[in-house]
């Protein structure tokens, strides 16, 4: 059964390995997982870790990225995605769903969901998606408060809080290296730094702060999409692809639902459809069945 409904490895286990890994010699790579099948398929492909994007679950339900879900929703979401993986989940947490008191039980909640770490952004509420103008940082000492609540919160000490800091676009690199070292001191394990530009900026972050970084490797964004390789060079720990499935699977849904509309079939699709036989296959069908019959197929011996 183990491994089966459920994830064979413990959350605690998954955090521990995520840990390890930003200290690795090698890059941590995340892919967005929009569900828990996605998250079947990252592992199976062969990935180190699973992100919980809180752009692309608004886009799913219909919202813009702009701090409408709730920590319940949020964490919820996110725990359905982490008990079907081996790999430890890191999530968006937005701003921590409220003062400081509410990270904290973000964090508590991220914990018992079998989590393995979640990123805080010193945004104002509403927040606004990072890659978009207009947004608004609170003062330093604010984000402080905020990620000291997180930290002091966890019980299990790999759980990895990561500050998430979007200065760098409204106030310039150089104020975002200083709040990433008043993040750091404030006990955050891993620093991400939204919306940089180029493959320069991102080694003047590196060279400038000693703790584990993670990059954003989004699509349509204001960063340039640097290959992992290039930034495990750099001395990046960990990247996320947020919002890369989601735009895979809805341009492949509004593609073909636009053909079915035109021609009333789907004939043409089928070769760019996963097929059933594929899905039973990631879905582990054929052990289901097992389980199934070693369970409810038996027969009763004659009483003695």
């Amino acid at each position: 059964m183990t491994g089966l409904i459920a994830a064979a490895t413990s959350s605690a286990d998954k955090r521990a390995a995520f840990r390890a890994s930003l200290t690795s010699e090698g890059i941590t790579r995340l892919p967005g997982a929009i569900n828990p099948l996605t998250a079947k398929l990252i592992q199976e492909i062969g990935f180190e870790g699973v992100y919980v994007s809180g752009g692309a679950f608004s886009a799913g339900l219909g919202l813009p990225d702009i701090g409408l879900t709730t920590l319940t929703e949020v964490v919820s979401h996110s725990q359905q995605i982490a008990r079907v993986t081996d790999l430890p989940v890191l999530i968006d947490a937005d701003t921590g769903f409220g003062e400081p008191m509410s990270a904290a039980r973000t964090v508590l909640a991220a914990e018992d969901a079998g989590i393995a770490g979640l990123h805080l952004e010193d945004q104002v509420n509403p927040k606004r998606c990072g890659h978009l103008d207009g947004k608004a940082i609170v003062p330093t000492d604010e984000m402080v408060r905020r990620l000291r609540a997180a930290v002091s919160a966890r019980r299990d000490q790999n759980f990895v809080v990561c500050a998430r800091t979007d200065a760098a676009g409204i106030d310039g690199i150089d104020s975002a290296i200083e709040r990433a070292k008043a993040y750091a001191d404030a006990g955050a394990d891993l620093i991400f730094t939204e919306a940089l530009h180029t493959e320069g900026d991102f080694a003047k972050f590196r060279a400038a702060v000693d703790i584990p970084l993670l990059a954003n490797m989004t699509e349509f964004g204001k960063s340039q999409l640097i290959p992992a390789q290039t930034l495990q060079n750099i001395g990046y720990n960990a990247v996320i692809y947020p919002v890369t499935t989601l735009r895979l699977a809805m341009g492949a849904i509004e593609n073909g639902l636009r053909e079915i509309h035109a021609t009333g079939r789907q004939e043409g699709l089928l070769d760019r459809m996963q097929t059933r036989s594929r899905l039973y296959e990631v879905l582990e069908y054929e052990r289901y069945n097992e389980f199934d019959s070693g369970v409810f197929n038996f027969t009763l011996g004659r009483s003695q």
